[in-house]
């Protein structure tokens, strides 16, 4: 069990691994530079990371995966109305435009969950989960009859997820959120629609 302390410090490390890995790529981030940017030393990186750099890049994943989820609190666990969607659109829109290429959802799939195993385990956890609280909106929206009762709901959150992950991509690539923006505001408009 950490300290209050211990626990600062050890946040402070992942904190700085995970901004030097979305500033520089994984490949070019060593224990040195997690190190300096922490403002630790190897015998602390090694008290808290025992295992090394696979051990924090673990840390690392799992608290990004943390991040992509809170970044849409509490929107996206309130999903209740058409507004409630169009709000959570508009804040995942602006956070992943402000975050650019150094969103931790990038920073997961591009580079942490290439490398590692157990970080495509986290990262695979955490998809999951964000489909789960999509198609618990989508159910609590049929419910209310605000969308049509024979649209699968895990079909159409899974649809949102692989919309929201290549307009994430694109807009790591290009530095516009357009494509995010079109590919949400047509699952939505699908979600709207009362016939079939």
């Amino acid at each position: 069990m950490l300290t209050a302390k211990g626990k600062a410090t050890r946040d402070r490390i992942v904190a700085a691994a995970a901004l030097e890995i979305r500033e520089r790529g994984i490949a070019a981030v060593t224990l040195d530079d997690v190190g300096r940017r922490s403002r630790t030393g190897k015998s602390q990186l090694f008290h808290y990371f025992p295992d090394g750099k696979e051990q924090l890049l673990l840390a690392v994943a799992e608290r990004e995966a943390e991040r992509v989820i809170e970044d849409q609190e509490p929107q996206l666990g309130q999903l209740t109305s058409w507004d409630a969607w169009q709000d959570w659109r508009d804040v995942l829109v602006e956070k992943y435009r402000r975050q650019g290429v150094h969103c931790p959802l990038g920073v997961l799939i591009t580079e942490i969950g290439r490398h590692t195993p157990a970080a495509q385990v986290v990262t695979g956890k955490l998809l999951t989960q964000w489909q789960q609280a999509l198609q618990a909106g989508i159910h609590q929206m049929q419910a209310a009859g605000e969308i049509r009762a024979d649209v699968d709901a895990n079909r159409a959150a899974g649809a949102l997820m692989a919309a929201i992950q290549g307009g994430v991509a694109i807009l790591m690539s290009s530095g516009s959120a357009q494509h995010l923006e079109y590919a949400l505001d047509l699952c939505l408009d699908y979600l709207r629609v009362k016939t079939s």
